[in-house]
């Protein structure tokens, strides 16, 4: 019995082997060629895959916050400022520039080897700016609980 378990164990094993190769191969026992091809479980795509060319699901609306209109809207910053003045020096000096990204990084390269003592000026114009923006939130926020500012429907909306 020993013998026929290894003649079956060493059968098998051949025709394993014979199922995986992709190879004609003869068969032993008959002179014809047998091709073999893989199964269909080693060429399927991951799951992943699949999946991705469903169509995606309804996408959740996001609540939008109501904008208030009488809020007052924060400064900019003090490189802001001096992006402003910059446009207008590097356009007078380079009029065939037209592109907004080659004036930005000449602003960009400009701003970083400016010294304090050269962007003083536009930090100034920013404090002064942000301190306007300070007092006009206070002013704000106590009408807010004054309820000087009671918000309707029809106010928050932008279709006028």
């Amino acid at each position: 019995m020993a013998k026929k378990a290894k003649g079956s164990l060493s059968a098998s094993s051949a025709s394993a082997t014979a199922k995986r190769s992709t190879r004609p191969s003869a068969s032993a026992s008959s002179g014809k060629l047998v091709l073999r091809i893989k199964s269909n479980e080693a060429m399927k795509r991951p799951v992943r895959q699949i999946d991705s060319r469903k169509k995606p699901k309804a996408k959740k609306k996001k609540n939008k916050q109501k904008i208030d209109a009488k809020k007052p809207k924060k400064p900019p910053t003090a490189f802001f400022y001096f992006l402003e003045d910059f446009r207008k020096e590097f356009q007078g000096l380079n009029p065939d520039v037209k592109s907004m990204r080659d004036i930005g990084k000449a602003c960009g390269e400009k701003w970083k080897t400016m010294t304090y003592e050269e962007k003083v000026q536009y930090y100034d114009i920013a404090t002064e700016k942000r301190a306007e923006f300070d007092r006009a939130m206070a002013e704000y926020n106590k009408k807010m609980e004054s309820g000087e500012y009671e918000e309707t429907d029809e106010e928050s909306e932008f279709d006028e």
